[in-house]
This record gives C-alpha cells, sequence and structure tokens, in this order.
C-alpha cells in the first residue's frame, strides 16, 4: 500500500489497526512508517476506546485496552498525530454533508464528522477501512481513499 497525498486524515478503523493487530495492520504501518502528516480526531480517539472497552467486556482481549488507551494518548501528545477539535463549524459542515451525500450513499451521523473534519483540516487522503464511511468519501470526491478498495470480509 503506498498513500501519496498529504496530510492524511485517519478514521477509528484506521487507528485500530495501528494500535490492535488485525488484518491489514502490518501494510498500514509500513505505509505509515515515517509520515509527519497523519490528523485524527477526538471523535476517532473516543470511538476507538468504545471499542477497546467492548473487546475487554467481551473476552476478545484482556486488560490490553487500557494499554493501547494510554499509548494512543501518548502518541498524541508526543505529536504523532495532529489531533482535530470538532467545533461548530465541523458539525455544520458534517449537517451539509449529510443532507448532500445520503441521497447517494448511506452515510451515520459520526462518519460525516469525521468527512468533515477531514475536509476542514485539508486532508488529501483518508484512510478507512469502514464500508459506509469508504462509499461516503469515494461520493464525496475529495480525497484520495485508501485503501483503494475493500476487502469483502471488511
Amino acid at each position: 500500500m503506498r498513500i501519496e497525498a498529504s496530510p492524511l486524515y485517519l478514521d477509528t478503523s484506521a487507528l485500530a489497526k495501528i494500535y490492535a493487530h488485525e488484518p491489514d495492520s502490518d501494510a498500514l504501518d509500513a505505509a505509515l512508517s515515517g509520515r509527519r502528516d497523519l490528523l485524527i480526531s477526538d471523535l476517532a480517539v473516543t470511538e476507538l476506546t468504545s471499542a477497546l472497552a467492548r473487546r475487554v467486556r467481551e473476552g476478545q482481549v484482556a486488560a490490553a485496552g487500557r494499554r493501547i488507551y494510554n499509548q494512543l494518548l501518548r502518541d498524541v501528545r508526543a505529536g504523532e498525530y495532529r489531533l482535530l477539535d470538532l467545533t461548530s463549524a465541523t458539525h455544520r459542515e458534517a449537517e451539509r454533508l449529510l443532507l448532500t451525500l445520503s441521497r447517494q450513499t448511506p452515510l451515520r451521523a459520526a462518519d460525516s464528522l469525521h468527512l468533515a473534519a477531514a475536509a476542514l483540516a485539508d486532508a488529501r487522503a483518508l484512510v478507512t477501512y469502514d464500508r459506509q464511511l469508504h462509499a461516503a468519501a469515494l461520493a464525496l470526491g475529495t480525497f484520495e481513499v485508501v485503501p483503494a478498495a475493500l476487502a469483502p470480509n471488511w
């Protein structure tokens, strides 16, 4: 996987591949290695925390959820990512996207916030392994969407 565009927005599904070993984690790690243009939102941090808590609750991972969460926060503080705030402007842009893109493809509120945050931060690429967000990002046509296609099991 090669990502030329910069800066690069990572949604929650991409962060999950970075912090919890999943299929394609190694390919994504290699593609992001050494990059200093990675954008994430507070929404992605909260969604990843929720996913980790669910995995711990369901017994899929041991107490590693807190360790992963703490590592993510350390990486944010160390400048590995630029953390984007969800401002009023982000919400208005998300609402505009909901009203326009929903005619073409299903768009969830949280996904519209990811798209709006990325767009307002002038991201040129968006990394997502979520089918609905992937389809919405392609429909928007603003970003290089990575991966270019999703495998059937995603």
